[in-house]
């Protein structure tokens, strides 16, 4: 019965079908932290197929056995370091409420959040990471939809909530402020980030990026502002 219990406390995962990895000691905390950036590096680089266990091994300055004895096989590995890290690609994308409700200036108010997210989600480790789980979420779905709930909470949802706010003033007419929020993000972010999604060195200045997310902002908000 006991081994049967750690069996099933080793196969516990979150909501998302991430797996929960106990936090360790100090001594064994450095060593899962080793072996975190060994395997994300080698998994950024090579994808989850053809990533190897010798490579993490060899980067993380651990045994095998080791890596083995805190994540259990290279499925639970995989998941743990991308699912770890996905939460921390919204740093600083949190949505203040008086950030667009209380703006002097809506436009410019939408400028630059959309400009300062463009900026962290095209910075080339987070766009990495965004090829992988497209790359893999065939086979681990999972990650996909932790991916989607993480910018839902971070920056959607908040952001549903200020056009919401918004409307009820007067400031715009949004009926169905979910779709205004996706339709804000395909028109700013989502253009410079879908061109360097499948061409990392496609040129994108400052000027250009500029241009984009000014006229993708002008766009939403001549649908959305009240005459």
């Amino acid at each position: 019965m006991g081994a049967g219990a750690d069996a099933h406390a080793d196969d516990a995962t979150d909501e998302y079908g991430i797996p929960i990895i106990p936090d360790p000691a100090d001594a064994a905390s450095r060593k899962r932290q080793a072996i975190i950036d060994a395997a994300l590096a080698e998994f950024l680089a090579e994808g989850y197929s053809a990533a190897s266990m010798d490579a993490i091994t060899r980067g993380s300055g651990v045994s095998k056995a080791t890596i083995y004895k805190h994540f259990g096989s290279k499925e639970r590995l995989f998941l743990a370091v991308v699912g770890g890290v996905l939460p921390k690609t919204y740093a600083g994308l949190e949505l203040s409420d008086s950030t667009l409700t209380d703006a002097p200036d809506l436009r410019a108010a939408l400028v630059r959040l959309t400009t300062d997210w463009a900026r962290i989600l095209l910075r080339p480790d987070i766009m990495k990471l965004r090829r992988l789980v497209i790359g893999e979420i065939d086979r681990f779905p999972q990650l996909g939809q932790l991916w989607y709930r993480v910018s839902y909470d971070m920056n959607n949802g908040p952001l549903i909530e200020a056009l919401t706010e918004l409307d009820a003033r007067g400031t715009l007419a949004v009926p169905d402020p979910a779709l205004a929020v996706r339709q804000l993000t395909a028109a700013t972010v989502g253009v410079p980030q879908l061109v360097r999604t499948f061409s990392p060195d496609a040129e994108l200045g400052d000027a250009e990026l500029a241009r984009v997310i000014a006229s993708g902002v002008d766009l939403f908000l001549a649908r959305y502002a009240r005459a």
